[in-house]
């Protein structure tokens, strides 16, 4: 804890040790964005087969062009509707200085969203930046306590864990902590390490030691997880297999002079992981 709060007062230089943060939260924001939409029940209103958006149970690149782009432009267009619709309810676990949970205030569809952490210093930065910005003064709260304080009956539309998980002693118990904490239907969003060689070159090696794009200290490699053991995990677990499924999973990496971008596989490097509670 006493090397988070030592970053405190740099926590919203964008070009400072947490710039890294910054850079990553385009990516974490985009993956929050296109899960949910992507997982809309876009027909859960309709009454009838006519009111219904067509959804094809097969490739649509096997239709021709200009009927594959109208089913495409028909399913976001209620994608979009549903959308502006929606109010919900946040928690980000971890949350540091805020980056991500303001990020999440300012989106429409958000109707609040609350920031835990267990640093006292880096909790003030948060709630001192959020001054800055008045349409957050109600939409987003900090509170300093672990996922375990919360209420169970407290429940959540999305909850977020990005970059946290590998720096807890017990990942295992948090996890389970912020997943009796999210409605049914709604999410669980994560980020983790895979600990494996091109972690540690690129996180460790490269990261802290030869581009000083983090802090020395800041990773600890056998926190890393690999992301089929939070798979295999959710499937040992009974009330994974029950309530939850794992909907997406996405590899990230990255490069200088550039940024972040998502890869291919999930299972090397950085990784996204949502999760949905079916019950």
């Amino acid at each position: 804890m006493s090397h988070f709060n030592a970053l405190a007062n740099t926590w919203w230089d964008v070009n400072g040790p947490q710039r890294i943060l910054h850079k990553m939260n385009l990516l974490r924001m985009d993956f929050i964005n296109e899960t949910i939409k992507a997982h809309l029940p876009l027909n859960f209103d309709a009454t009838s087969p006519e009111e219904e958006v067509y959804i094809p149970c097969y490739n649509l690149d096997l239709l021709p062009e200009n009927v594959r782009n109208a089913i495409l432009q028909e399913q976001e267009t209620k994608r979009t509707a549903m959308v502006k619709t929606m109010r919900l309810s946040a928690l980000d676990i971890g949350c540091g200085g805020g980056i991500l949970t303001e990020s999440m205030g300012r989106m429409p569809w958000i109707s609040h969203v609350k920031g835990i952490d267990l640093s006292t210093e880096v909790l003030a930065v948060a709630k001192s930046h959020k001054e800055l910005d008045p349409m957050l003064s109600e939409k987003v709260s900090y509170e300093l306590k672990p996922v375990e304080d919360i209420p169970v009956e407290e429940k959540y539309d999305v909850v977020t864990m990005f970059e946290m998980l590998e720096h807890v002693n017990y990942p295992s118990e948090v996890l389970t902590q912020a997943l009796s904490r999210v409605n049914p239907g709604g999410w669980v969003f994560i980020s983790t390490i895979n600990r494996d060689f091109v972690s540690w070159f690129t996180t460790i090696f490269m990261g802290e030691h030869v581009l000083n794009v983090v802090p020395v200290g800041t990773h600890t490699y056998d926190k890393y997880i690999n992301e089929s053991e939070i798979r295999n995990w959710m499937a040992d677990t009974k009330q994974g297999v029950a309530q939850f499924k794992v909907a997406s999973s996405k590899g990230c990496v990255y490069m200088p002079l550039y940024g972040w971008k998502f890869t291919d596989s999930p299972h090397v490097g950085n990784y996204f992981m949502a999760i949905q509670r079916l019950l």
